[in-house]
């Protein structure tokens, strides 16, 4: 390795990438770099090539040549990251050096937010939110932390190396990566640094990282290895672990994480099912060779030692199956528990101020829909028959208290980009009673509200425009499973889901039930043509002229000091319309407010309102001005006769929905009412369209 060049005081950060046969992805990555917020000369680019085959060496020097803040090195190929990584840890120049991948990306402000609080907070290592599609959503990067530590926080849940280290940190402390072919040499580098790390921050308010999966199965971290190979290197992160703490908390905490997930995750579902018999026995010898080394204490086994008692009761109860050599019990209760799903349901939905607040309850639930229970004795509490009964050398299990590991996250998912947000949610479990019979049966509900606030979902900052989809993830005894957010049919939902307009500035949101499966959709700002029908369906008016201009009250929740929202008003059908400027205006009642002199010919014409102003977005009908001598005199809500309005405003305000309604009444038995249907729908949609 060559010896650490100095400190340039005007480069912030160094941005260190190891290139090994980067094919068209490197175009990709390069770009994101080049496109950083921070100027020029404030960072720099350090592209290790090592020992590439392909055009990639042209590549980067191509770049190198073009901009001066680019700088490379080529070597010999070492068969993995390690040494190209710290090859650039040596040459680089900046206060902080970021490692990225070849095949993944930046946000544009990712060096600037990342090195912005390192530097006010003093910070060695500096996380920056993850987003793209190798990884799900982290609750990690549920908000900004401007200080904290491996001991106050779960930071051993992210040990990828793509953040932001302080250079001299890493030097003074003499932690560079593992060289040469290995597996976990991140999670060895990581250890190391986060034992080592005074001071951790997280930006959490701002997707800094895109980690992407290749679409032709390449990335470094999915390459093959021997099985013996990669749990030898796990020994030596387990071996750093010891080396950096003292018995107690901190290092149960930190092995158990590595015990349950390197290990135990590959004797759990669904993987454990999916594997060759082969691969599967070789990686069960494996794992418990490795388990009755580092994790039996006292001279006792490891299922009852220190690290596994603190695990779930799920984790526990495999852990004795694999101490007890059962993997036939490790596979049997893999297929029980691979059936086991989440559920939630929303009791309440309203609007509190700028926030959508949910009222809901979620729990687990068999395949047939009946309670994943508990059973209680005396203040003791044993697993659910269905999971438990009949699993080799187990009579019962004790889960200690049902509630100890059980909790729950709402997440909402932005669908264009893919990134999850958490929103803030007062989640807690308990334990309902369920039937009746000899014995007590309880089932761990976690219940409560959450709410949704467009101005703070983005970990604390304002969330971007779109249609979100709210999850939740629950977790109870060991067992972590999804759910989507449900709105169970009922007509008392079209008077709870009411579109709002908060804040300030003013931001549009509009909460729908999806069918047929009831899922809780948000949308916000009108991404979508979702405002429009959801007011046409609620009716709008009375009119009210002041000073001039129209005001047309609209069925919306507005907040306490929200501010004005401009939109596009469209008076007439198409080929003789006229869009006028108008805003939506609260408060209390929102208004839709425009000038009400037109040049239309006296009479009833369509009003369609268009949130998006830039044209792009067709107009949705939400109702009729009647026109009297160039003035408009009264407004009329949208009516669609026998057809119920919800589902008729969705039809006529997606083009989708309408071809669907066209194939589903061409495919209808002929009759005097179907073709009655076909007529008043496809006149909906013709008014719609004009």
């Amino acid at each position: 390795m060559s010896q650490p060049t100095g400190q340039d005081p005007m480069i912030k950060v160094s941005v260190v990438v190891p290139v090994y046969n980067a094919g068209r992805y490197l175009e990709e990555c390069a770009a994101s770099l080049l496109a950083q917020s921070l100027s020029s000369d404030e960072y720099e680019i350090i592209f290790v090539d090592d020992g590439s085959t392909d055009d990639s060496p042209a590549a980067v020097d191509k770049l190198a040549a073009e901009y001066p803040h680019v700088r490379v090195h080529h070597q010999a190929n070492s068969g993995w990251p390690g040494k190209p990584r710290n090859v650039g840890v040596a040459m680089a120049r900046g206060a902080y050096v970021q490692f990225v991948d070849q095949d993944d990306q930046l946000g544009p402000e990712a060096l600037e937010r990342m090195y912005a609080m390192g530097s006010r907070n003093g910070s060695d290592i500096v996380l920056g939110k993850v987003g793209g599609t190798m990884g799900g959503p982290s609750s990690m990067f549920r908000e900004n932390v401007e200080r904290c530590t491996i001991a106050d926080t779960a930071l051993i849940e992210s040990v990828s190396p793509h953040k932001m280290f302080r250079r001299a940190f890493l030097l003074d402390h003499d932690i560079w990566f593992p060289e040469g072919k290995r597996r976990l040499e991140d999670q060895l580098f990581m250890v190391q640094a986060y034992l080592e790390a005074r001071t951790v921050s997280i930006v959490g308010d701002y997707v800094c990282y895109y980690w992407n999966r290749r679409d032709d199965g390449k990335n470094s971290s999915g390459t093959a290895s021997t099985m013996r190979g990669y749990y030898n290197n796990l020994r030596e992160v387990l071996d750093a672990i010891e080396a950096g703490t003292e018995p107690g908390e901190l290092r149960n905490r930190l092995m158990g994480r590595f015990f349950r997930v390197e290990m135990m995750r590959r004797l759990g579902e669904p993987r454990l099912l999916r594997y060759s018999d082969g691969y599967r026995n070789l990686g069960y010898r494996v794992v418990r060779e490795l388990a009755v080394e580092r994790f039996s204490s006292g001279g006792e086994g490891f299922a009852t030692g220190d690290v596994v008692a603190g695990l779930s009761p799920m984790m526990r109860l495999r852990a004795m199956l694999l101490e007890r050599e059962r993997l036939d019990g490790l596979m049997e209760l893999a297929r029980r528990c691979g059936q086991v799903r989440a559920t939630c349901t929303v009791d309440d939905v309203r609007w509190e101020g700028t926030r959508l607040c949910l009222d809901l309850r979620t729990s687990l639930v068999h395949a047939d829909g009946s309670p994943v229970v508990v059973l209680g004795n005396d203040g003791r509490y044993a697993l659910d028959p269905t999971l438990a009964a009949g699993l080799p050398t187990i009579d019962a299990w004790d889960v200690g208290d049902p509630c100890e590991h059980a909790k729950a996250e709402i997440r909402v998912r932005h669908r264009d980009t893919g990134t999850w947000w958490f929103a803030p949610a007062t989640l807690r479990p308990s334990l309902v009673p369920v039937g009746s019979g000899p014995q007590a049966r309880f089932q761990v509900v976690v219940a409560g509200t959450a709410s949704i606030d467009p101005h703070t979902l983005a970990g604390g900052a304002p969330c971007e425009p779109g249609r979100y989809d709210v999850v939740v993830s629950l977790q109870v005894l060991g067992l972590g499973r999804p759910a989507r957010v449900i709105i169970e049919a009922g007509q008392r939902w079209s008077g709870v889901l009411v579109p709002g307009v908060v804040g300030d500035p003013a931001r549009i949101v509009v909460p729908q039930r999806a069918t047929p499966n009831g899922a809780l959709i948000v949308d916000v700002d009108e991404r979508q043509p979702s405002l429009a029908p959801a007011l046409a369906a609620r009716g709008v008016g009375p009119l009210d002229v002041r000073d001039g201009d129209l005001h047309v009250a609209l069925p919306m929740h507005t907040a306490k000091f929200t501010g004005t929202r401009e939109v596009e008003v469209v008076l007439g059908r198409e080929g003789s319309s006229r869009a006028l400027p108008a805003r939506l205006q609260p408060p209390h009642l929102a208004s839709l407010v425009f000038d009400n002199v037109t040049t239309l010919p006296s009479g009833r014409h369509p009003l369609s309102v268009r949130v998006d102003s830039s044209g792009r977005q067709r107009p949705v009908r939400i109702g009729t001005v009647v026109v009297e001598q160039g003035r408009i005199v009264d407004v009329l809500s949208a009516s669609y006769r026998t057809i119920p309005h919800r589902a008729a405003a969705r039809v006529v305000g997606s083009p989708w929905l309408q071809r669907q309604a066209r194939r589903a009444i061409a495919v209808m038995p002929a009759s005097e009412k179907t073709r009655d249907l076909a007529r008043r729908l496809g006149a909906a949609a013709s008014r719609k369209l004009r």
